[in-house]
């Protein structure tokens, strides 16, 4: 019977041998160290998020970057123009490092921590920013860096003095052929080519690689097969992991079957222990149908997001919060100010109470867990576990998901013990 178990992942030059399951980056620390750790002592790849890191340093180590970027830059409050206002470079070395070697010190187990690094995180200085997160994640003693949230054809570049640059795993995630291929001229000019490439399809939860009019034209399977492909046209071996849609044990199997070195997940453990997402938003993600389920523009990324259609974020008030975190200003602006300004004058004029739909503070809402991002089958949830007498439904350790994967066969889900 094939199952997840049967397989294992294997990077080149490297002779250990890890479970292939990889739980995806969520940020805001809803992929947690705890979820990431798991991951690890199980013998698989747990993943944290660089996202307003920061914030996680702050709410899980004491520190206040946050309050003293606020306090530095208040005169820029009541205006738009919020071009100088700046990440400060010791507070996101510092933020980083705290976050990285506090989890290194906690892993146990044959498994690896990576942090998911995402390139639209820009911080009004985009090369500056993301060279000191990478850098700073290397100096900490992370396992591995997968890059997201863009094409990164200079964040290779951007690590290759670093004295951990060929020690520690690098990788990337991609929507298709056409971004990987830039990337990998990028990275030949840096003697280092990628240890894995994760794969991502159109169901995935959270920022997609594809417009909004044609993404439902592309399949996880698809562009696997096509990355594999070109792969081994050019001669690269390469583990290619999907992700995306991947909810049983005998899905991931199947791709495994078909060469894949690994499989991405995340949508199952959103609802687990470990997982950071408060226990009000994870009960609210066990109760949505697939009715509930969108892909908007919502974004100041620009890129498409899916999500849940009552997320709190979604229609909000709150005032831009630049000042103390402004993670996607560029240029001096972010498209929520825009949309902002624009909801106030229209609603203004219309009588009606503030309500901005066109775009969303994603630094603001991430923070407080009030943007419901999932993947598609986020509606099937409430199918992994018990519905209580109370009319909640029960949540899972990290194990328990994991090892379901691992040895689950005929795409059978276990219910965890009441």
């Amino acid at each position: 019977m094939n199952k997840v178990d049967n397989f294992r992942l294997k990077f080149s030059n490297d002779n250990r041998e890890f479970v292939p399951i990889m739980i995806g980056g969520m940020g805001v620390d809803i992929s947690t160290s705890q979820l990431a750790l798991e991951a690890a002592r199980l013998g698989g790849i747990g993943h944290i998020s660089d996202a307003l890191v920061t914030d996680v340093s702050d709410r899980k180590f004491g520190t206040k970057f946050v309050s003293t970027k606020r306090q530095e830059f208040k005169e820029s409050l009541n205006s738009i123009d919020k071009s100088r206002i700046s990440f400060q470079e010791h507070d996101i070395r510092e933020a980083m490092k705290l976050h990285v070697a506090k989890t290194m010190e906690a892993k146990r187990g044959d498994g690896l921590v990576f942090v998911n690094c995402m390139e639209k995180l820009t911080m009004n200085s985009p090369k500056d920013t993301l060279q000191y997160r990478l850098n700073a994640a290397l100096d900490a003693g992370i396992d591995g860096i997968t890059l997201s949230a863009g094409l990164h054809l200079n964040s290779m570049a951007l690590m290759q003095e670093n004295k951990r640059f060929h020690d520690a795993k690098i990788g990337i995630i991609v929507s298709s052929v056409r971004a990987l291929k830039p990337f990998l001229q990028r990275a030949k000019r840096s003697n280092r080519m990628p240890d894995y490439i994760v794969v991502e399809g159109p169901l995935a939860g959270g920022h997609l690689g594809f417009a909004l009019e044609n993404w439902k034209e592309f399949t996880l399977a698809m562009i696997f097969s096509e990355v594999k492909q070109y792969l081994a046209d050019n001669n690269l071996n390469i583990p290619v992991i999907p992700a995306g849609g991947i909810f049983t044990g005998s899905d991931a199997a199947a791709y495994l079957a078909n060469g894949a070195g690994a499989v991405q997940v995340a949508t199952r453990f959103t609802v687990t222990t470990e997982c950071g997402l408060p226990e009000k938003v994870k009960q609210d993600y066990f109760r949505a149908n697939e009715e509930d389920v969108e892909v908007n523009t919502s974004s100041p990324t620009g890129y498409p997001m899916r999500m849940l259609s009552y997320s709190p974020s979604l229609g909000s008030k709150i005032k831009p919060n630049c000042e103390a975190l402004g993670y996607l200003l560029e240029n001096g602006t972010c498209s929520y100010i825009d949309a902002y300004e624009k909801a106030k004058v229209e609603c203004s004029a219309a009588g009606k109470p503030l309500a901005v739909y066109e775009k969303t503070c994603l630094c603001t809402h991430m923070q407080l867990f009030q943007c419901y991002t999932c993947g598609h089958y986020v509606y099937r949830l409430k199918d992994t576990t018990n519905k209580l007498a109370d009319g909640s439904y029960q949540t899972l350790s990290a194990e328990h998901v994991f090892l379901d994967y691992q040895y689950s066969t005929d795409n059978k889900i276990a219910l965890p013990q009441l």
